[in-house]
Formats: C-alpha cells, sequence, structure tokens
C-alpha cells in the first residue's frame, strides 16, 4: 500500500476555499484512501493567507489523534508571523510541535521569495529542530501563492548549500516544471507536455544536494512523469531514495493519476518492484521515522 506525503483535510466543512476549492473532510480523505491503495497520509495545514483563511495546527493534530492509523501530522508556520522579523525565534512553537508528534513543516507557500530574511530566518530553525520541510512555488510576485524562485531555481539552491541538515521537499509546478529545459522561461509556470530532449535543473540539483528530495503529489509531480515515461523510468530509478508517492487531495471527487502510472510503470518493469516500493512507501517510513 501507498503512504500519501501530501494530503489536506478539514475538520468542518465550510465554504469553498480560493473561489472554487471544496476541502474535502477526514472521512471523506480515508474513503479515497481506501479506493487507491494508501495506509496512511500526512495532513499539511493550508496557512497561506493569500489564498486561504489560515488552518490551525491544533486541528490537524485533532484530526491525527482522531484517526491515528490513518493520517500523520504535519504544522505549518508562516515567516511573517509573531513579529514579522527575521530575529522572531519560533523555536518554542517548533518543539512544542515536535514533542506532540508532528513530523515535519510544510506546505510552506508564503509569496516571498527564498533568499528573503523572514524564510531564511523559518529554513535555519525548521532544520535546527530536524523537521523536514515541504514548500510550494511561484514563478511571480503576487497574485499567486508560493516561495519565489527565478528560471533555474538559484534560490532554492542557495537554500540546499546553506543549510545541508534540512530535508527540503520540492513541489509545485515552477519546480517540476524545470526537470526538462523548458522551451519558453513562461513554461515554468505551467503543466508542460512536451518530452525532455535534454534534463532541467531539477535531476542536477538531486545529484548535487543530499537534501533534496522530492514530493511528486499534485498534478505538477505527475505531469513532470507521465509527460515523458522514458525520461520518467531513468529519473525514478536514479532518484529512488529521494522521491515520495503523495496525491496532493484537496477535494473529494479529485482524479489522482500517479498511483496508475506508476504500477504501469513496474508492471512493464521500466522500474523494479525495489524502486517502487521505495517510492511507494518505504522513502516515507526513512523520511518521518516510526509511526
Amino acid at each position: 500500500m501507498f503512504i500519501d506525503i501530501h494530503a489536506h483535510a478539514y475538520l468542518w466543512p465550510s465554504p469553498p476555499q480560493d473561489g472554487h476549492t471544496q476541502f474535502c473532510t477526514p472521512e471523506e480523505v480515508i474513503a479515497r484512501y481506501d479506493e487507491l491503495g494508501i495506509e496512511k497520509g500526512v495532513l499539511l495545514p493550508l496557512i497561506g493567507p493569500e489564498t486561504y483563511l489560515p488552518q490551525s495546527n491544533e486541528e490537524i493534530l485533532e484530526i491525527c489523534r482522531r484517526y491515528p492509523d490513518r493520517f500523520i501530522p504535519f504544522c505549518n508556520i508562516d515567516p511573517r508571523g509573531i513579529g514579522n522579523s527575521p530575529e522572531t525565534d519560533f523555536t518554542p512553537w517548533l518543539t512544542w510541535y515536535k514533542d506532540h508528534g508532528f513530523k515535519g513543516l510544510g506546505e510552506l507557500m508564503p509569496n516571498l521569495p527564498f533568499s528573503h530574511p523572514l524564510v531564511q530566518n523559518l529554513f535555519r530553525q525548521v532544520e535546527s529542530v530536524g523537521f523536514p520541510l515541504i514548500f510550494d512555488i511561484s514563478d511571480r510576485i503576487g497574485g499567486r501563492y508560493g516561495l519565489y524562485d527565478d528560471p533555474g531555481l538559484p534560490q532554492l539552491e542557495g537554500c540546499l548549500r546553506k543549510f545541508p541538515k534540512l530535508k527540503i521537499l520540492g513541489h509545485g509546478p515552477a519546480f517540476w516544471a524545470e526537470i526538462g529545459q523548458l522551451e519558453t522561461p513562461a513554461d515554468r509556470g505551467t503543466y508542460p507536455k512536451y518530452p525532455i530532449k535534454d534534463e532541467g535543473v531539477v535531476p542536477k540539483l538531486f545529484r548535487r544536494y543530499e537534501n533534496m528530495w522530492g514530493d511528486l503529489s499534485a498534478w505538477s509531480g505527475c505531469n513532470a512523469l507521465v509527460r515523458d515515461s522514458e525520461y520518467a523510468a531513468k529519473f525514478l530509478d536514479e532518484f529512488q531514495d529521494r522521491l515520495l508517492y503523495g496525491t496532493d487531495i484537496c477535494c473529494a471527487n479529485q482524479a489522482i493519476e500517479l498511483p496508475a502510472f506508476l504500477l504501469e510503470l513496474m508492471h512493464e518493469k521500466k522500474i523494479s518492484e525495489a524502486v517502487f516500493n521505495k517510492i511507494a512507501r518505504e522513502n516515507a517510513l526513512k523520511l518521518l521515522g516510526t509511526f
């Protein structure tokens, strides 16, 4: 069975967020998990005010306490919070969350540059407490959510270099689009459909930095693979120890295509059963520890 590195749920149904997304209840997520063969998943609180009314970390903890066999809690902190200062000490909160069973931080999605002092301050403290971190990313400042980086992801690379003990999980269109070289810079904010003729920066970051991990959830992660299945098999094999299956489930009726694609690659012997098992669940166990 799969372990999902990236999911969302709300205890109480509320009006659709971002104008159209009606988020799942925990029970709706569990129903989809049973359908898809997912044993359990990581719940990520959505706190980015650019798009969402902030969800509390304590709500995530309560869901996980109600369904301890199906969900794993991540906490989240906006780097602008508690003073809006690069001197803010988040350690008391991060330590409290760790002591209460949270396994990581994310999905971090303020619309600030990776290199912003506020972001750097939070990264430093997340590294110190020992949490892995999942980010979402944008190709611009304004009108979006997600950390901003330039084409080629130089600011993300700076973080990987500066915080070598911080396991950073790449997620989102402007990250996964750069698995291959882009035909135009504008493609980094989309879901490219063309095959991968030449490698982009993403596999190079994986080779250069052991703390670069990959969250394959959402259409951004799935599209990075299905756009070129031959390259996908090579990518999954080379980085088999740092790639993680995920859904990014938000809506109860959401299409989730990654399980079938990974199973197809395995059945066609394009990836081995060992590689499949690492990506499907074993890497999550390694990253998150015993739970």
